[in-house]
């Protein structure tokens, strides 16, 4: 709860130092309280701004270099409350429990803990798991254990018979149990007592490919940021509003992207079924000296977290180039070039973030937490010497070439397909009265773009503002390009579902201040075009096909694949798709019928036909529907040039 590091003082005497945000901080002060009635607590909290955002010292992730925060706002303080804290002589400290196995037979929990003793002693430790909020345990299980003087790092596991497993919410429900460990002296006395709340299941990656309890689940998701800029700043029902909008979206996970959050949006989502791709707060370049203290943090931040179900992934550094572009420079084409050409260099030769601080920090991880599966960097194209990369981040239409690009780029490069965990573009928010709308078309451009994240030049390019009258007009544009990219790039995926797809991250979600970002919803949860977009490319079961091209020509012959694509997963007996092609004076329709199996895509058929010489919009419009499943429906558009 200190932001980001802290000197602490009790009644003029000095206690320790603090660094790190996200864990506790925790000072043996026995001593100092028996010697007086007041007492008098001081915390000198520091959080320097970077000096050099290319060898950055503070391990803050986004909270002081991100592209969707306001870069002059500094994030210290304390973001949680200071409590006094009382045992007995023997004392657990950084107590972390796993669930390490979960079958139909049983579930392992493994615990570990660093237990502090007075003095030298036999003293006994019991675990018991019960269901959340139950009293009856499952397992009571007690063992006598040696302790010498100070600390003492000990380590054991439970089993837990006929498991009720935890799920994600789209394939079944989510069961807690309340584990709660305690020490009892050798007369007898409970010195200490520690309960967490987790949920028993195993997660594995598989080729980018998920598989919860054994299940195969494709991986729908977006990126998170904070909800708010400030953690203190963030309510209890803020952190759940988010993520009860994710599942309702249709989402599985969410990516906390580049920061670890407050506590309750993890009870959250175990709750609610929300799995959790968690990134270690890295993000872009930092200096060589925090390597010990990196890999310090990633085993707090299994100590902090690994007891929740709803953390599946864990990852190291999002992309870990050193780089520093301010905001007015991305209008700069030279100084993108630049850029482009570092990080390109950085992607392929090895340099000191990616090959020696997340290598350190992934091998912390993984012995820390065997569990989970561990990305040591997000956003890491394949290179030398084993060819192999991690996930993808992609942005056409945004930085580079045109979004209708995206799918023959990864027909080129499937192994860039696996998992694309970045894509987007940007859009204004309907509130945007930060923007100043009153003063269209002369926007204080430089402001927007350092305090909220607004990027001109590829606006200029992409949906360009002088095209537009007025203000309202220009904001709507950018909301149905936005819509555009999304649907487009998710149904892109969803096609290539594990042949080689194992999911993919929108980027992003939510906004944690009044800015212009690739999200989907503002800052006050009010919907951009979109989410609607998002959420319909992301329901359960889709019928898509081959995006038209954006004009096609009397004569032209257009075929166009049509696919099914199912994530229940539940064979869907007896489907039926109709396809209907509309232009002006004139229709054609399709139709096909079948079994729709479980958890796959499907080829349904093909649109085939001799585009009529009738100038004006030509239309698309699928359905598909079957015995108990929702009509499911998808449109598409171009337009018939004059011959």
């Amino acid at each position: 709860g200190v932001f980001y590091q802290g000197d602490v003082w009790l009644d003029e005497g000095y206690v320790g130092a603090t660094e790190g945000y996200f864990f506790h901080h925790t000072f043996e002060v026995t001593d100092a309280l028996a010697a007086r009635a007041e007492h008098a607590l001081a915390v000198e909290v520091i959080c320097a701004p970077p000096l050099d955002r290319t060898a950055k010292r503070n391990l803050t992730g986004v909270f002081q270099h991100w592209d969707c925060h306001d870069p002059d706002r500094n994030p210290g303080g304390l973001w949680r409350p200071v409590r006094l804290e009382e045992t007995g002589p023997v004392r657990f400290r950084r107590p972390s429990m796993l669930c390490t196995d979960a079958s139909e037979a049983a579930a392992t929990i493994a615990v570990a803990a660093v237990v502090d003793a007075v003095e030298a002693g036999m003293v006994e430790i019991r675990t018991r798991v019960t269901p959340a909020g139950g009293s009856e345990p499952l397992v009571d299980q007690r063992a006598d254990q040696p302790l010498a003087a100070g600390e003492n790092r000990v380590e054991w596991s439970v089993t837990v018979p006929d498991p009720e497993r935890w799920w994600p919410w789209s394939l079944g429900d989510q069961p807690l149990h309340d584990v709660t460990v305690e020490v009892r002296t050798e007369d007898g006395a409970v010195s200490h007592r520690v309960r967490r709340r987790l949920g028993l299941r195993t997660v594995e990656l598989r080729n980018w490919i998920a598989h919860v309890n054994g299940e195969r689940l494709f991986l729908k998701g977006s990126n998170q940021g904070p909800t708010r800029q400030a953690l203190a700043e963030a309510a209890p029902d803020d952190l759940r509003r988010d993520v009860a909008l994710a599942r309702d979206a249709g989402l599985d996970f969410l990516r906390l992207h580049a920061h670890i959050t407050r506590p309750e949006l993890y009870d959250a989502a175990d709750e609610a079924g929300l799995l959790l791709w968690q990134d270690l707060p890295l993000q872009w370049g930092y200096a060589r000296g925090v390597r010990r203290q990196a890999a310090r943090q990633a085993r707090k931040a299994v100590e902090v977290l690994g007891h929740h179900p709803s953390v599946a992934i864990w990852c190291g550094h999002n992309e870990p180039l050193a780089i520093d572009l301010e905001p007015e420079q991305l209008a700069d084409p030279s100084a993108v070039r630049r850029l482009a050409v570092r990080a390109l260099a950085a992607q392929e030769l090895p340099t000191w973030n990616r090959t020696v601080l997340d290598r350190s920090v992934k091998r912390a991880l993984r012995k820390a937490d065997p569990s989970r599966p561990v990305i040591a960097s997000s956003g890491v194209f394949p290179h030398l010497p084993q060819l192999d990369g991690t996930d993808t981040h992609s942005y056409f239409g945004w930085y580079f070439g045109h979004e209708r690009d995206f799918p023959a780029f990864l027909r080129r490069l499937p192994r860039l397909a696996r998992f694309v965990s970045e894509f987007g573009a940007q859009a204004v928010p309907q509130d945007a009265g930060f923007c100043e709308p009153e003063r269209w078309p002369d926007l204080d451009w430089a402001r927007l773009a350092r305090t909220h994240n607004l990027q001109k030049a590829p606006f200029d390019r992409y949906v360009p503002p002088a095209d537009f009258a007025t203000f309202d007009a220009w904001r709507d544009a950018t909301q149905r390009y936005q819509a555009e990219v999304v649907k487009h790039h998710v149904e892109a995926l969803r096609k290539l579902k594990y042949r080689p797809t194992g999911g993919f991250a929108q980027f992003c979600f939510a906004d944690g201040h009044p800015a212009v970002t690739w999200s989907v919803l503002g800052h006050d949860r009010a919907p951009k075009a979109a989410h609607r977009a998002l959420v319909e490319a992301c329901r359960p079961v889709i019928v898509v096909c081959e995006r038209p091209p954006a004009e096609v020509r009397p004569g032209e012959r257009l075929s166009l694949e049509v696919h099914a694509v199912s994530d229940l997963h539940r064979a869907v007996p007896a489907a039926r798709v109709a396809a209907t092609v509309r232009w002006t004076g004139g229709e054609e329709t399709w139709g096909w019928q079948g079994d729709l199996a479980a958890d796959a895509c499907l080829r349904v058929g093909a649109v085939d036909l001799e585009v009529p010489d009738a100038p004006g919009p030509l239309t698309i419009d699928l359905e598909l529907t079957g015995d108990d499943l929702d009509r499911v429906a998808n449109h598409y558009a171009t337009v018939v040039a004059r011959g």
